[in-house]
């Protein structure tokens, strides 16, 4: 891609990202997205209705009289987004791509973690980790992971979600928020997503098109696997195909259902045509209302 063509496209997504951040998202990240660890801050003397087990013993001791500690909430996160840059994401069939989709909920995450003074850092995957952007702040930073959004390219074409995630879980050491943003065709990850959710605070954002759902009934069809190659013909005239292809369907969205739920992993689903700011607000609510 030229520069020029490039810078385009970054200012462009820059500009729509961080309105939707600074007007929509930024107040509900920040309520729902605090510092979850707790720092010293000072020793005052005890007042009624102080908890006890915050009491300074040695404190207490020299001076004869109760005093607790003060503990204030640090407010620094470490934000990680996991985001499938696979070969199926190059899929959609009304307003966008699935990786375009992508591409902008990430941005505004980014956005709205810096500005809540959060560092964000990223890993690009696909049947394997294709790169890691350490976790950094400021709005250079941001632009840079805009352009590897748009500009990335990956070596593999397929899909492994455990790899990511149990790379996620051994390179950040600090427990962190973590958005994994995929369409999750992929199997076998049940136990890489459990841990690294143990481990860490994960969300899961999974972007689908409508023709993934179900088969239209539009005669023959020559259908390609993006992620293998693989050709087929396809009569989806043919009931009893349409039937198998719509039983597959709901059969892989009730196991990615049911891993979410075990794994105790909250997830937006966003469809790629229809606005993805619902899906995301209700999501914040429903964890703002959880704290």
């Amino acid at each position: 891609m030229e520069s020029a063509e490039l810078f385009k496209k970054v200012r462009k997504i820059e500009i729509k990202t961080r309105g939707l951040s600074n007007q929509i998202f930024s107040g509900q990240y920040h309520s729902v997205f605090k510092g979850r660890g707790m720092a010293f801050s000072e020793v005052r003397e005890y007042q009624p209705g102080d908890d006890i087990r915050s009491i300074d013993w040695n404190v207490t001791a020299r001076f004869n009289h109760p005093y607790v500690k003060v503990f204030d909430e640090e407010r620094e996160l470490t934000v990680m987004l996991l985001i499938d840059v696979s070969a199926s994401n190059q899929f959609g069939t009304q307003r966008s791509l699935k990786q375009d989709v992508i591409t902008e909920i990430a941005a505004v995450l980014a956005f709205s973690a810096i500005q809540n003074n959060d560092k964000v850092g990223v890993i690009f995957f696909s049947k394997t980790v294709e790169k890691f952007i350490p976790p950094k702040k400021g709005t250079s930073h941001i632009l840079r992971i805009i352009r590897e959004l748009i500009e990335f390219r990956p070596q593999q074409k397929g899909t492994s979600l455990g790899e990511p995630l149990r790379y996620f879980t051994n390179v950040i050491k600090k427990r962190c928020t973590a958005f994994i943003l995929s369409d999750f065709i992929d199997r076998g990850f049940e136990d890489a997503i459990k841990i690294a959710n143990k481990k860490h605070d994960l969300i899961a954002v999974r972007i689908y098109d409508v023709r993934e759902t179900e088969l239209p009934d539009v005669g023959l069809i020559r259908a390609r696997d993006p992620e293998t190659g693989q050709q087929r013909w396809i009569d989806s005239s043919d009931r009893a195909v349409r039937r198998q292809y719509n039983n597959w369907y709901k059969a892989h969205a009730d196991y990615i259902g049911e891993t979410f739920l075990r794994s105790g992993v909250d997830v937006a689903a966003v469809r790629t045509d229809e606005d993805y700011i619902k899906p995301l607000m209700k999501l914040f609510r429903k964890r703002g209302a959880r704290r």
